[in-house]
């Protein structure tokens, strides 16, 4: 597993300390003797793309690190109902203490995961490419733009510093498209997405220096106009409305992207469990 930027250890020992607390788990520690080993199995009640189990394996070997865990999938697979995912055995207590976190972030993962494996399967065979957006929980971006690329997604920018957007209010501001566009620009920035939603912005955007042009809410016969307007001279990207119902007719316009903010907004989290039994 491969997250740029992303210390898993940091984020697993931050995950255990907010369920932690003061107190520990209370729970584990009055029922379960302290020499009790258990082997469970973590399985999918769904039909799902699969993300996440690497952090899941750091939850339990944050606890116990002596734990023995066999990895029967891999992240970006699609499995069905009831596969198993992984086994694992060792410190009961360890295993039960770190069983919901471990089980939160798979669940979380996959279902963006599965999510946008749908999208991209509708778009197949239009050209168009699958882009993420930004619209992520704060502090969980690089991990969830981790499972969008294990369901079949591009990802788009990763923060406000490494492309420029300029949406509506930075027009607004600006006063003009034109003058948005000719100060990023004037600042030496390499990649400049400008957000058109009327056809007529798109020559004075790209007169000014745009290198990549959003094209926002249109439906798809204004698309296919824009996208021959453009004529290839810049990246095309359809963003806003798009549903697994209207995608691929998205796609079929010639656009050279997809962007969709429900992959990470609004996906569902996957059916997923860690049943235990005795060793």
């Amino acid at each position: 597993m491969t997250i740029p930027g992303f210390d898993i250890d940091a984020f697993v020992a931050a995950t255990l300390a907010e369920d932690l607390g003061q107190g520990g788990d209370i729970t584990s520690a009055a029922v379960i003797p302290a020499d009790a080993r258990f082997t469970g199995v973590m399985d999918s009640r769904d039909a799902i793309t699969v993300a996440g189990l690497e952090i899941a394996e750091a939850f339990f070997r944050h606890l116990d690190p002596e734990v023995r865990i066999e990895r029967l999938v891999a992240d970006g697979e699609r499995i069905s109902p009831g596969t198993p995912l992984m086994r694992l055995e060792g410190q009961a207590r360890a295993l039960l203490t770190a069983e919901r976190s471990a089980l939160n972030t798979v669940q979380h993962l996959s279902g963006i995961a599965t999510l946008t494996r749908t999208y991209a399967d509708r778009l197949l065979g239009t050209g168009a490419t699958l882009l993420d957006t930004r619209k992520t929980i704060p502090g969980l971006r690089r991990l969830e733009k981790y499972a969008t690329r294990m369901g079949g997604a591009t990802n788009h920018r990763m923060g406000l510093w490494d492309a420029a957007m300029i949406k509506d209010n930075h027009v607004a501001v600006a006063g003009t498209v034109e003058e948005a566009v000719r100060r990023a620009v004037a600042a030496g920035i390499e990649r400049i997405i400008v957000e058109v939603d009327r056809v007529e912005q798109i020559e004075p955007a790209l007169a000014a220096g745009a290198t990549h042009l959003l094209l926002d809410n249109m439906p798809p016969p204004v698309l296919r106009g824009a996208v021959t307007l453009v004529g290839g001279r810049v990246h095309t990207e359809a963003s806003g409305g798009v549903s697994l119902e209207t995608i691929r007719a998205i796609g079929e316009t010639g656009v050279t992207f997809v962007s969709v903010g429900r992959l990470t907004q609004s996906a569902p989290a996957a059916d997923i469990g860690l049943d235990f039994t005795a060793a």
